[in-house]
């Protein structure tokens, strides 16, 4: 054996050459060639041994595959190229769990920063395609409504040595309700058990109940302890790993609701308004990434917490946090690109509640005059000063520094001079004298625009620069020509906005000033100013006019390079024209084109400019006079089969559409040989008839052959096509990137590829349909897309939005569909909280939680009977489910209500009292509740009777004509007709036996109830304490207690106690005849009294000697026993006595043990609940 092969080749078997297995086996294989084996299959030798066990594997395996079916749902994350928005990861658990501690350690674990203060949403840069935005959950009932509705991630703290609190089962059900999002578990402190079978017993603990309350396989993770403040490395290394990986199902209501988390919000009201009126709306501005659906212009916007509210603008803005592969700056440090804060004071920039202030620390440039500086200093230094640039950043803190007096100081102190020789005019002086109350018409007339200020101002510093800056000035010129250009587009976008004017203004007097600082111009006092360049400004006048009228000639087909013609041109126009005479008519007009030589040398040639100058995509109708360039026509006059003019004409309807001559579109139809099967003629490609040779040549190969060999030939043909047929429907399978064979194991891969190109197909499609430039066009057709950072304002905001504003309380910009700007009745699935205390009593309000809505209502229970009747009730059922009705803005069928009482945060017990899910909308519901209407007879013929005290008059018995009435026995009855006579409102009735005097008759009704249009918000964002500051409408119950109120108590409803007196009844009299006639068994056997004793009890008995002393012999062995019996019963007494004294002292001493114990037990719970109740009230961090 070699060294080189690794195992040994193993020996075949040896195959039987001879004897009768060989004989056998030739035999069959024979058989098998010749088509003539016959198979035999033993079906016992593939059954399974036990069909029971293996009919439930099957069904096992089955239900595993269907559980893993779900209904899929699109996820907008995925079609967005070019980046989500930041993942929402909310942390949230009681005050003092540790999560500003968490949020610090993961920010430090992604960005290497360090925050201070962990305030409001804080949004990093985790990985190359993901975003993390952190929030801490305040433990306030609305901050953590507000967090379960956008939150895609939760970092649930657990302190493991104290336990689950409240809070965190209140949370959970929070986002049962609104969309169940992933759920981590954080259990921290866990430094601070002793032992470590405690802590592993504690851990077992807290697995199973988190395990319970969400599902089994939830992620948990254990911190230990905290070095520096901050958790172990390692530990926060595995959650940030989970949280790379962690994949989002789509929530529907998230998934077709567009809405902004706000990272920061400005007040931009104008100061004087809100000077003038400190109670005025303000406009505010929020900023914040866009998720779920395409926001769009136009719709309704509500602002949890402070109400409903139409964008003023809505528009794009540059991404603060941008992903690393989209950002290609490299200025930035590593901590400033990956982390953006605003409410955090994080870098250099600080978000206040209306302003923006840079810090620029402790600062200060020393001047060059303070400095003694040697001259080759002096030299290097001017050289330096020569490169830098005056208008950069470090010149502008410098002049920061000079700056002693305010903005507002400054404009006081400044004065405009437009004239040399005219006086200057302060800013706090009136040059008219008139009043100070002078109307904004009357102002704004006198207001002069920043292109007119800039051309009366431009000869006066035209004048003033001289004529040694001549050819600087024509530069200038034309720089400061686009410069008003651009200024003129930005005051088309903002005309509303004037400090653009004043700001030119002051370039302009400033440049003035200078140059008259530097003296580099001479100003003549007594020369006319306004008659410099007279003519030139007239011409330019002039040449402005013409230019605004658009001649279309022009626009269509080009300017004419010259309207004179040379003699030269004349003879040869004319040789043209003999020499062209036998041309055909078509040529009768004749346009004329100027040489390409001229073309060049004038620049209007194809060969000056390229094709994609001269045919741009700007519309040359649309340009804007002065601005537009000349238009040339001549590459559109070229001739030859490769002309521009040539390349098209086959598009129009003149040109030449027949595919055989080149001159068809490529996706014209093309149609083969057809027949018509009813009347068997055949046509041509182009609808001739034809003669059918092709078909001559198949009859000829069929003439000669029998029906069996045709039937061959059919059916080689069929084969043939189907062969075709398949190779041609695989080719397009695999072009699709669909595997053909049906077994085949990379089907699935390749289905799932298929399914990417498809995608990848999609995208690229809208990037060819709207271009790489339609950016705009795009947002304008599909709206504003999930992860663009956009800035949107609100007019009207009320100034208590901004005054009370807490930064720890999430904003969110929720998206409405105009179906829920609507209100109406909306009816729920409803049920009361198992871990309330309390039933809910109806009519009573609630505040609900709907959709981006909190508000509070009075719902009214209802429950559905067997025939599709809603019936009232007045409490919800214990552990049932009801249906409940309230009035609000409408929702979608499927949405999630939850419930709660009182708002505010420091409420004992579980504050979460119901949960439900909406059905369906209404203007109006049908809830009915029974009315019991009680008569009495007053008389009664037979079956019957006149009944009074049920109705007050004629017409209520004539409303209840046929109905059903019931008398206490259970005899059943109808309402017939109203009588004339008697009490008002009585009436005859027919009953299906006959009543007596005594029956009480009743008839059951049904009244509507009323449902209450209350709808309260809850406005929590508009007052100063959040959610404990806002005051709703508080339940009866409550205000009896606050108020000390006794409950009102109606006699009428109070229980009595039954007093029935006993009923004697008339003895059944049975006649002789029909006892007669009755069989034994019913006679009555009932034997009457008797005056005289009976024989029986007459006769005496006479015992004789044998008889007396057995009864002598029985009294006395009876006497001995009762007598042992007496005493027997004597002693137990006794010795009951003495064993209940026994007893009783043991007690004492079990009692006075317990009582101890007791004791002791309930301080412990005592502190344990002190303890509780303080954090809850007074937020402990």
């Amino acid at each position: 054996m070699d060294s080189g092969e690794a195992t040994e080749a193993h020996r075949g078997h040896k195959t039987t050459k001879s004897g009768r297995g060989a004989k056998e086996k030739k035999k069959d294989l024979k058989a098998k060639k010749d088509g003539t084996r016959n198979e035999k299959h033993n079906h016992r030798a593939f059954s399974v041994a036990k069909i029971g066990k293996t009919q439930k594997s099957l069904q096992r395996n089955l239900d595993r595959t269907h559980k893993k079916e779900y209904t899929p749902a699109k996820d907008r994350r995925a079609e967005i190229d070019d980046g989500p928005p930041p993942v929402m990861v909310c942390v949230m658990g009681p005050p003092g769990v540790g999560k500003s501690t968490l949020i610090r350690s993961l920010v430090k674990m992604y960005t290497n920063h360090n925050l201070t203060s962990v305030t409001g949403p804080i949004t990093v840069v985790t990985s190359k395609k993901r975003r993390v935005t952190f929030f801490e959950c305040p433990n306030d009932t609305a901050g953590m409504l507000d967090c379960a509705k956008v939150a895609d991630l939760v970092l649930l703290c657990v302190d493991a040595k104290f336990g689950f609190e409240m809070e965190t089962f209140e949370f959970l059900n929070v986002l049962q309700v609104h969309g169940f999002p992933k759920v981590f578990g954080v259990f921290t402190h866990l430094d601070q058990f002793r032992t470590s079978k405690n802590l592993q017993k504690t851990k077992k603990l807290l697995k199973h109940r988190f395990w319970t309350e969400i599902y089994d396989g939830a992620k948990m993770f254990y911190f230990s302890g905290c070095i520096n403040g901050k958790y172990l490395k390692n530990e926060i290394k595995q959650l940030t790993l989970f949280i790379s990986r962690v994949k989002f199902r789509p929530l529907v209501w998230r998934n077709t609701h567009p809405y902004v988390v706000v990272d920061r919000h400005e007040d931009i009201t104008h100061p004087s308004k809100v000077a003038d009126d400190p109670t005025c709306d303000r406009s505010v501005t929020f900023y914040g990434y866009v998720r779920g659906s395409h926001l769009k212009r136009g719709t309704k916007m509500h602002l949890i917490g402070a109400g409903d509210y139409s964008m003023t603008e809505l528009g794009a803005m540059a991404d603060p946090c941008p992903l690393p592969s989209k950002d290609k700056k490299n200025s930035l440090s590593k901590k400033d690109s990956l982390l953006f804060a605003p409410l955090s004071n994080v870098g250099a920039v600080t978000f206040d509640k209306d302003a923006v202030y840079i810090d620029i620390g402790n600062v200060n440039y020393t001047k060059k005059e303070n400095l003694a500086l040697t001259a080759k200093d002096t030299d290097e230094e001017s050289s330096v000063s020569e490169s830098e640039d005056d208008d950069g950043p470090a010149s502008l803190l410098k002049n920061l520094q000079d700056v002693k007096t305010g903005v507002d100081e400054r404009m006081k102190k400044s004065s405009l001079r437009i004239f040399k020789s005219s006086k200057a005019i302060n800013a706090d002086v009136n040059p008219s004298g008139s009043e100070s109350d002078e109307s904004e018409e009357e102002e704004e007339t006198t207001r002069m625009s920043s292109t007119a200020i800039e051309e009366l101002a431009k000869p006066f510093r035209n004048r003033v620069l001289g004529k040694q800056n001549s050819d600087n000035e024509s530069e200038s010129d034309d720089s400061g020509s686009e410069s008003s250009d651009e200024e003129s587009e930005s005051d088309d976008e903002y005309e509303s906005d004037g400090s653009d004017v004043g700001k030119n203004y002051d370039e302009d007097m400033d440049t003035v000033d200078q140059d008259k600082n530097d003296g580099t111009g001479d100003i003549e006092p007594s020369s006319a100013l306004w008659k410099t360049n007279l003519a030139q400004r007239a011409a330019h006048a002039y040449m402005g006019r013409e230019l605004s009228h658009i001649n279309l000639q022009e626009l269509i087909y080009g300017i004419a390079t010259s309207v004179i013609v040379s003699d030269e041109e004349q003879e040869q126009g004319e040789n043209d024209e003999e020499g062209n005479d036998s041309d055909s008519d078509d040529e009768f007009f004749k346009i004329r084109k100027p040489n390409s030589e001229k073309l060049s040398m004038s620049g209007g040639g194809a060969g000056s400019q390229s094709d994609a100058q001269l045919l741009g995509e700007e519309d040359s109708s649309r340009t804007i006079a002065g601005e537009r360039s000349d238009f040339d026509v001549a590459v559109w006059l070229e001739e030859g089969d490769d002309s521009l003019i040539e390349s098209i004409r086959d598009q129009f309807v003149t040109g030449n559409w027949d595919k055989k001559d080149g001159g068809g579109d490529d996706n014209d139809e093309e149609f083969d040989d057809f027949e018509d099967l009813e009347t068997g003629e055949k046509f041509g490609p182009k609808g001739e008839i034809d003669s059918g040779d092709d078909d001559s040549d198949d009859e000829m190969d069929t003439e000669g052959m029998t029906d069996e060999q045709i039937r061959e030939l059919n059916a080689k043909k069929k084969a043939n096509k189907k062969e075709n047929f398949d190779e041609e429907f695989d080719e397009e399978k695999k072009m699709k990137g669909i595997s053909a064979d049906p077994n085949d194991e990379n089907a699935e891969s390749e289905y799932v590829d298929s399914m990417k190109r498809a995608k990848e197909a999609r995208l690229r499609r809208n990037k060819e349909e709207f271009g790489e430039e339609g950016e705009a066009a795009r947002i304008r057709h599909e709206g504003f897309r999930q992860g663009l950072y956009v800035r949107i304002r609100i007019d009207g905001v009320p100034c208590e939005f901004i005054e009370s504003f807490n930064p720890n309380l999430p904003l969110v910009l929720g998206g409405l569909t105009p179906q829920e700007t609507n209100t109406g009745f909306v009816r729920c699935r409803f049920k009361k909280h198992r871990w309330h205390k309390r039933i809910l009593k109806c009519n009573d309000p609630l505040i609900l939680s709907v959709g981006w809505r909190r508000f509070q209502s009075i719902p009214v229970f209802s429950t559905e009977d067997e025939n599709g009747r809603h019936r009232y009730l007045k409490y919800t059922p214990e552990h049932m489910h009801c249906h409940a009705t309230f009035f609000g803005h409408q929702v979608p069928p499927n949405t999630g209500v939850l419930a709660i009482q009182r708002i505010s945060a420091n409420l004992p017990g579980f504050r979460i009292c119901a949960t439900g899910v909406s059905l369906e909308l209404n203007e109006s519901f049908d809830i009915v509740k029974k009315l019991k209407l009680v008569g009495t007879p007053t008389k009664i013929y037979k079956n019957t009777a006149f009944i009074s005290g049920m109705f007050n008059s004629d017409l209520e018995v004539s409303r209840f004509e046929g109905a059903a009435i019931k008398t206490v026995s259970g005899i059943r009855g109808q309402i017939k007709k109203a009588l004339r006579e008697g009490q008002p409102g009585s009436l005859r009735a027919t009953f299906e036996d006959k009543i007596v005097m005594s029956d009480i008759i009743f008839c059951r009704t049904w009244m509507p109830v009323e449902i209450k249009k209350y709808y309260n918000p809850v406005t929590s964002l508009l007052v100063k304490n959040g959610a404990d500051g806002w005051r709703g409408m508080k339940p009866k119950a409550q205000l009896q207690i606050e108020t000390d109120t006794p409950i009102e108590v109606n006699p009428d409803s109070i229980y009595k106690p039954i007093e029935r007196p006993l009923r004697k009844f008339n003895k059944l009299y049975v006649s002789k005849k029909l006892e007669g006639a009755l069989p034994f068994a019913s006679k009555p056997k009932d034997e009457k009294k008797r005056k005289n004793k009976s024989y029986i009890s007459k006769r005496a008995v006479v015992m004789d000697s044998n008889e007396k002393k057995k009864y002598t012999f029985l009294q006395a062995v009876n006497t001995i026993r009762n007598e042992k019996v007496a005493k027997k019963k004597e002693s137990n007494a006794k010795r009951l006595v003495i064993k209940k004294k026994e007893n009783a002292k043991k007690q004492e001493i079990y009692d006075a043990v317990k009582k101890i114990n007791m004791k002791r037990k309930y301080r412990t719970e005592g502190k344990i609940d002190a303890a509780r109740d303080k954090k809850r009230v007074h937020g402990k961090k």
